[in-house]
């Protein structure tokens, strides 16, 4: 269509306005406040009214006196090095191996034979009893592993 980005369709009416439209319209709204065309106060009304707009013509009245080459700000994300990787990925796959295999250990010692009475022979109650205290181990020496890359990672 011919419109500026930030700005309605002229020709919509009563056409209603989607979600989308009124983000976009709020949008302008921040441009024109970080610009120092907006007042605080003025900022908030109108953001208000963008939110309560239901059709395209009641968001053209919203933004109507801004410029029309006023462009929404753009979420910006942030610059990284080469290479960047997450400085927590090593420890969250250890814990979610870790988590995965502790699980389908229940799942075995669940079935694993029974006695005459129905109750889990003691080799379940055993094999539960280690995998805790592995999975204990693992997760403790995972979160010592993450606090000691979070302390020393690169700023």
């Amino acid at each position: 269509m011919g419109e500026t980005p930030g700005q309605v369709p002229a020709s919509g009416g009563d056409l209603r306005a989607s979600h989308a439209d009124r983000e976009q319209v709020i949008g302008t709204l921040k441009a024109a406040f970080v610009q120092g065309q907006l007042a605080k106060d003025e900022f908030d009304l109108r953001v208000g009214q963008a939110l309560v707009s239901r059709t395209y013509a009641e968001l053209s009245l919203v933004t109507a006196d801004l410029p029309p080459g006023l462009a929404p700000l753009q979420h910006s994300q942030p610059a990284r090095a080469p290479g960047w990787r997450p400085v927590l990925r090593g420890p969250r796959v250890a814990m979610t191996v870790a988590t995965m295999l502790y699980a389908s250990l229940w799942v075995l010692a669940i079935t694993l034979p029974r006695d005459a009475a129905g109750d889990p022979e003691a080799a379940g109650a055993n094999l539960v009893g280690l995998g805790t205290l592995l999975y204990l181990l693992v997760m403790t020496l995972a979160g010592v592993w993450a606090q000691s890359r979070w302390r020393h990672r690169p700023d």
